[in-house]
């Protein structure tokens, strides 16, 4: 893969990171690698930037400078550039970003080289019968009530058949990406990250026979309400309302998304780590 240009977002409120930005934009000037920088991320730490949507189309790939948050915000916003993302690991958890500030004079050498692994991951595909605009979700789609005093109920069909009505405070609907995100925390499954598949995990479910459900990627699944308006939160940082005569439609978005890892990088052993497994 060649790559002359590379597009950098940083993780936002964040000025402290400007220090490190040079660091990493050095080490891709000294492969003769230009780095842009979107225009919000620049604004923060007094430096000239490129609108995103610019930015996107002119780099090669896309580096993601903050924790696991500030690259699925731009593995979504960027989806529709279909650029490899890599993540510079500035987080608490890292589930997705696995290069350091202090490897990144090595990585870059051996991404020249093609000597890193680019995964394909799957991506959801969501839709409002009310709306034109489709959504997409890298993480989770989670649909809940808006107040928090009242549970919701919610219709869920399979292929355009009726099969559940789960009662309680909402309905978690996961990529394997985000197994390890709020399905893990509501009691779902862990799920190889490069799965083709849905986890339907209730949250907080009135009836005890509720439980998580992992259907293959080729169904469609559609969601409606039957009371009153509800939110549909994408990736946990896109906010959807929706009445009871909208219909939600949700399936997988024809391309994944491509997020660039070391070639050692073992996601069991990070699965391990993360979850303090055998501790």
């Amino acid at each position: 893969m060649e790559i002359k240009r590379v597009g950098i977002v940083l993780r936002p409120s964040a000025p402290d990171l400007k220090e490190i930005f040079f660091k990493v934009k050095q080490a891709f000037e000294k492969e003769n690698i230009e780095v842009l920088i979107d225009s919000i991320s620049a604004s923060m730490i007094g430096v000239l930037g490129q609108e995103f949507d610019v930015m996107c189309k002119e780099s090669d790939i896309l580096v993601s400078l903050g924790g696991d948050g500030t690259l699925i915000s731009l593995v979504r916003r960027s989806y529709r550039y279909h650029k490899p993302v890599l993540g510079i690991y500035l987080g608490k958890l890292g589930f997705l970003t696995d290069v350091l500030p202090d490897n990144i004079e090595e990585f870059i050498k051996k991404l020249k080289k093609g000597e890193v692994r680019i995964d394909n991951r799957m991506m959801m595909e969501a839709s409002i019968s009310n709306k034109k605009e489709k959504m997409y979700s890298f993480n989770d789609i989670v649909i809940t009530r808006q107040a928090i005093s009242k549970m919701i109920h919610i219709d869920a069909f399979i292929d355009k058949k009726w099969f559940n009505t789960y009662y309680g405070d909402g309905l978690i609907i996961s990529t394997p990406t985000g197994s390890t995100a709020y399905n893990l925390a509501s009691g779902g499954p862990v799920v190889y990250p490069l799965t083709n598949a849905y986890i339907l995990t209730p949250i907080c479910p009135h009836s005890l026979t509720q439980r998580p459900l992992v259907l293959p990627a080729d169904f469609e699944i559609e969601i409606r309400t039957k009371t009153e308006n509800a939110l549909m939160v994408v990736d946990g940082q896109e906010i959807y309302e929706f009445s009871p005569k909208d219909t939600i439609t949700i399936k997988r978005a024809q391309i994944g998304a491509k997020l660039v890892h070391r070639k050692e990088r073992n996601y069991f052993e990070v699965l391990r780590k993360k979850l303090h497994w055998g501790m």
